[in-house]
């Protein structure tokens, strides 16, 4: 691609560099000069314009976005007409967003003239919510350089994983000075994140704290209600593989993946299974509409995605979060406060 200043008499069908607006004419950067204007801006004594040619093997900036963009996309995802040299991609369904960040790195390292600007992995995203931009930052780029990137590419390195699990159970565990109104504060902040996902609670179980009656309450979302997932709010923190909600997840026949994740809030949360569906013990953070670790996990497992010891022990980069206002400033020190809303 050639850049530079050429005679206005000899700019016809270039491509402007800038926008022009000049005796009466405009040129609008990134379009081919008509010849009519070209030839008015040299009568009016306007001796030169900064144009782009392209040369044998340059691809234009819109053909070029809207190529890299499909070899890019995966399943659910819709990618808009380019412009500008930009194409955009959109979610087709509501789900996590999954991207391969080797292939996306790779590609953005082949040449400056190439970019695509993501939002964040497993980030929750709605139908039609735009996800990834793929941006040609001059008017052209060599088409081998646009033969690497997709080559970078070998396949789609962006896809929303839709959400599948519908059907959710709750449990919440009583003790004295728990009051009614925290546990429906709870489900309505419950209701409120499951609203976007297309879930809805079939269970709303309330029972002592303790194991025994906490097992009961699970094994019967599972087999009489039909629940794909568990969450369960203790009334009072998990504080050890023995205590009430753990201890419970196991009398149930189901088996406890992992205690406690780098997140904070949220660092009291605990994920594990009965019969295949996956239970969650929520950290106490869980009860405010507020951002925390239990939204990160929620999401997963609604997409239907795996969560392992792995995925949670990931999470720390990135995974300090606000402070919450129940619990003022409790990583500057100061006197112990309650750590149950983490």
């Amino acid at each position: 691609m050639k850049f530079g200043a050429v005679p206005t008499r000899e700019a016809a069908g270039l491509i402007a560099a800038h926008t022009v607006r000049a005796h009466d004419v405009t040129l609008k950067k990134g379009r081919v000069i008509p010849a009519e204007d070209a030839a008015r801006l040299d009568a009016a004594g306007l001796s030169e314009l900064v144009t782009v040619t392209l040369e044998p093997g340059d691809v234009g900036e819109d053909a070029a976005a809207e190529r890299l963009a499909a070899h890019l996309a995966g399943p659910h995802l819709t990618r808009e007409p380019p412009f500008t040299g930009r194409c955009n991609l959109h979610a087709a369904a509501a789900g996590l967003l999954r991207i391969d960040r080797e292939i996306i790195d790779a590609v953005n390292g082949i040449d400056e003239a190439i970019t695509v600007a993501t939002l964040a992995p497993y980030k929750p995203v709605v139908a039609g919510e735009m996800v990834a931009t793929v941006k040609i930052i001059p008017y052209a780029v060599g088409g081998q350089a646009l033969e690497r990137a997709c080559r970078a590419a070998p396949e789609a390195a962006l896809h929303v994983a839709p959400y599948r699990l519908t059907r959710i159970g709750v449990v919440s565990t009583l003790l004295p000075g728990l009051k009614p109104a925290t546990i429906e504060k709870t489900l309505a902040n419950l209701r409120a994140r499951l609203r976007p996902t297309g879930a809805a609670l079939v269970t709303d179980a309330r029972v002592p704290h303790r194991a025994a009656e906490v097992a009961a309450a699970i094994r019967a979302a599972i087999a009489e209600d039909r629940a794909e997932l568990v969450v369960v709010f203790g009334a009072s923190a998990i504080a050890d593989r023995r205590d009430v909600i753990p201890s419970a997840i196991e009398a149930a026949g189901g088996r406890v993946a992992h205690l406690g994740m780098p997140v904070d809030p949220g660092n009291l949360l605990l994920v594990g299974a009965v019969d295949d569906v996956p239970v969650i013990g929520a950290p106490g953070c869980a009860r405010s509409p507020k951002e925390n670790g239990f939204d990160w996990v929620l999401h997963r497992l609604l997409a239907g995605l795996a969560v392992t010891r792995a995925d949670i022990v990931a999470l720390g980069v990135g995974g300090l979060l606000m402070e919450i206002v129940s619990r003022p400033q409790p990583r500057s020190g100061g006197d112990p406060v309650d750590d149950d809303d983490a």
